[in-house]
């Protein structure tokens, strides 16, 4: 077995985790100049904002880069604002994400920041807030003068409470439930402390909440949006691009933020209908940045241009379906390795394949009957006959479908689905 070859495979499947670029680190090394146009939208809105207390929609496709390019502007806002980032996976158990949650979450995390980064804010003022956290997530019987149990630790353990306990979750909703407005009263309090602390206005990007189920985000905003806006700080948040076509959903958001949405789109490979011709070329632009992407996370020797423009096409333009086609594909190839040690592997046309096959078997699973109809309507249209079918909303939250933007939005299905269309006789297979 040619340990070389191996350690090169390693390597790159290591460098293709289905995770965001986070850390500072991650950033340095795979990031790429990509969404710039959005980092400039969401500057905007933080930095013009007629009132410091403005609340921003960003939304996008699962998996389009929304996670990295927010991390990439905290970086760049941390120096004119006392910035506050979260996942609210890493705070809530997502099936039990509610609107009351969320908003303790932000008080949580704007302490543990502001104990994080040692801001002076009187012991005595800090001494209440423990108590007033204590008491609401049955932690009292902690020595709250104990160094374990104070500060930053003392966070990390009520942000490890709401992750595991749902019993401390119920007890929340049913404390603050009629009266949202003292917890909302402690967050600007807690706020209001950090901002005459550093001179600096707070700003708070509540990251993932875009993964929840469409159920349960329209529970979340259908009726408590103006809750989630009530705090006097500028907040960012994510929410599925499934959202914003439903037609009781959309206008609600709409008011109650002041038109204040950003979506980020899917790269666009292929100008509307091109990818219908014979021989059809991608956009340059769009294929050069995507194939970055995959040649600084594998070694130009495993993978050719040509097999990386194969992946591009196949990816849709969503950055998260990229890295896991290659993943896919360098999972294969170490199989292969270890099955024939002495067989020169790189990823080619074959490996593609079986990887492609993999990932379409995947898509096939939760596929049905109207589905399918939807999704042929969409290949012919590039548009559904109704853009508010629940149906194709999940469609599109799943992926199977993919917005693009012009002038005006169109859709297109996903290429690797478009295969199913083809085994299932629903278009051409030419």
């Amino acid at each position: 077995m040619s340990q070389e070859l191996l350690e090169s495979f390693r390597s790159a499947y290591r460098n293709l985790e289905l995770q965001p670029l986070i850390e500072q680190k991650a950033l340095d090394r795979f990031r790429v100049k990509y969404g710039e146009e959005t980092m400039e939208e969401l500057e905007q809105l933080v930095e013009d904002s007629p009132s410091s207390d403005g609340k921003i929609i960003f939304t996008g496709h699962r998996g389009c880069g929304k996670s990295t390019l927010l991390a990439e502007f905290r970086r760049q806002l941390g120096d004119r604002y006392f910035v506050v980032s979260f996942s609210i996976s890493d705070t809530i158990e997502m099936s039990d994400v509610n609107h009351i949650n969320i908003l303790f979450a932000i008080a949580v995390n704007l302490m543990w920041s502001a104990e994080g980064r040692r801001v002076k804010i009187p012991q005595s003022t800090k001494d209440a807030l423990y108590k007033w956290f204590a008491t609401r997530t049955r932690t009292e019987e902690t020595n709250l003068q104990g160094e374990a149990s104070t500060g930053f630790d003392f966070f990390k353990l009520i942000t490890t409470k709401l992750k595991i306990d749902s019993t401390i979750r119920y007890e929340l909703k049913q404390e603050f439930e009629r009266k949202i407005s003292d917890l909302v009263a402690r967050i600007n309090e807690i706020a209001a402390l950090i901002q005459v602390a550093v001179k600096q206005d707070v700003l708070v990007i509540i990251d993932d909440l875009d993964k929840l189920d469409l159920g349960r985000v329209n529970d979340i905003y259908r009726d408590n949006i103006k809750a989630l806006c009530l705090p006097n700080f500028r907040i960012i948040y994510t929410i599925p691009i499934a959202v914003l076509r439903d037609k009781f959903l959309r206008p609600l958001i709409e008011t109650e933020t002041n038109d204040q949405i950003v979506v980020m789109p899917v790269v666009k490979i292929f100008a509307k209908g091109e990818n219908r011709r014979a021989n059809a070329q991608p956009r340059e632009g769009s294929m050069d940045v995507l194939c970055e992407i995959l040649q600084k996370r594998i070694p130009d020797e495993i993978l050719g241009r040509k097999s990386a423009e194969t992946i591009v096409i196949y990816s849709g333009g969503v950055l998260r379906e990229l890295i896991r086609i290659a993943n896919e594909c360098c999972r294969i190839c170490l199989r292969l390795i270890r099955r024939h040690p002495d067989k020169d592997v790189a990823i080619n046309d074959d490996i593609l394949d079986k990887a492609i096959n993999n990932i379409r078997n995947d898509f096939a699973v939760p596929l049905g009957k109207v589905d399918y109809e939807i999704l042929q309507t969409v290949y012919h249209d590039f548009m559904p006959e109704d853009p508010k079918d629940p149906e194709f909303l999940g469609l599109l939250h799943g992926l199977s479908v993919l917005e693009y933007r012009n002038r005006q939005n169109w859709y297109d299905v996903h290429p690797i689905v478009v295969e199913l269309l083809k085994e299932q006789g629903l278009i051409n297979n030419s």
